[in-house]
């Protein structure tokens, strides 16, 4: 192989994300017959047609387009590996995260601006669910979770707490009328929120009188979505406990209508989760970091 393969490559998907060898060219600063050549190499080296030329267009064969997948994968982990041993150069390549639903809608998409404007060469895979996520098979960078972690041979970082409030619609209260003490649950409808990998159901849990206390709602929903709990409470199909975060616009329109407020939520646990600490990857470094000074801002 030529000790020049990767300046090939780089050439190569240039010419194919540009679709032209004058454009790709231009954009490396180099003469044209030399991003011909390096096309001319790549072919003979690997015994095949990469890119079909003619005097007004070019085109990529099969075999050349998944050269360009393949090719752009190792550019990719070469960068993260440079940059993994190089702490003076910024942080580049592929973040693949998974977040909850509520905090991706909440806290992560309202500032991501502010960290693509830090970190321009960072490509984020955003996957949003509140489903439990198997970051080793999955290919998963890093996993922000909600609630209690339970035991797990991956590393975790605490970012804090988030509050939790108790809303009902306003349909919903005139239909069934307000809860007034947390025994008047009893004779209320609830929508409650359910594990996918425990299928345990959500306890609510209070503060009465200085005391932690819990309490599962008889309900006639379960759901294991949270955008689809927050539809139901909107629907005024029962009453639900969610995150401050994501029902605070909800309460300020008017559409939700806190309740029992004279028994606070207790908080859930934020956390970051990450396969091992000894080969922590720049990208993950860098958006922990962020996303707990985003959280902090979020709290004070």
């Amino acid at each position: 192989m030529r000790s020049n393969m990767i300046e090939y490559m780089t050439i190569f998907i240039q010419v194919v994300e540009l679709g032209s060898f004058t454009k790709a060219a231009d954009v490396l600063q180099l003469h044209r017959p030399a991003v011909s050549k390096a096309i001319q190499h790549l072919e003979d080296d690997l015994g095949i047609k990469l890119i079909h030329r003619t005097t007004r267009k070019l085109s990529v064969t099969a075999e050349g387009d998944e050269f360009y997948q393949r090719a752009k994968h190792v550019l990719a982990e070469v960068d993260n590996l440079m940059a993994s041993f190089s702490p003076t150069l910024p942080p580049r390549g592929r973040l693949r995260l998974d977040v909850p639903l509520a905090l991706a809608h909440a806290i992560i998409i309202p500032h991501l601006m502010g960290f693509q404007s830090l970190y321009p060469d960072i490509e984020m895979v955003l996957v949003s669910s509140d489903k439990k996520t198997d970051l080793i098979g999955e290919g998963v960078d890093c996993v922000v979770r909600l609630g209690d972690l339970q035991d797990s041979s991956f590393i975790s970082r605490r970012i804090g707490e988030i509050r939790m409030v108790t809303c009902a619609a306003p349909s919903y209260l005139q239909q069934h009328g307000r809860p007034a003490t947390l025994a008047d649950l009893e004779q209320h409808r609830a929508v409650n929120f359910f594990s996918d990998h425990s299928r345990d159901v959500m306890e609510w849990k209070f503060i009465e009188n200085g005391v932690v206390v819990s309490r599962r709602p008889a309900g006639s929903m379960l759901v294991d979505n949270s955008d689809i709990l927050l539809s139901c409470a909107l629907a005024g199909l029962g009453i639900i406990q969610a995150s401050c975060n994501a029902l605070a616009p909800h309460i300020a329109s008017g559409k939700l209508e806190a309740i029992l407020t004279q028994y606070p939520c207790v908080s859930k646990p934020v956390s970051v989760m990450y396969p091992d600490r000894r080969n922590l990857s720049p990208q993950v470094r860098v958006f922990i970091d962020w996303f707990s000074d985003v959280f902090a801002r979020q709290l004070a």
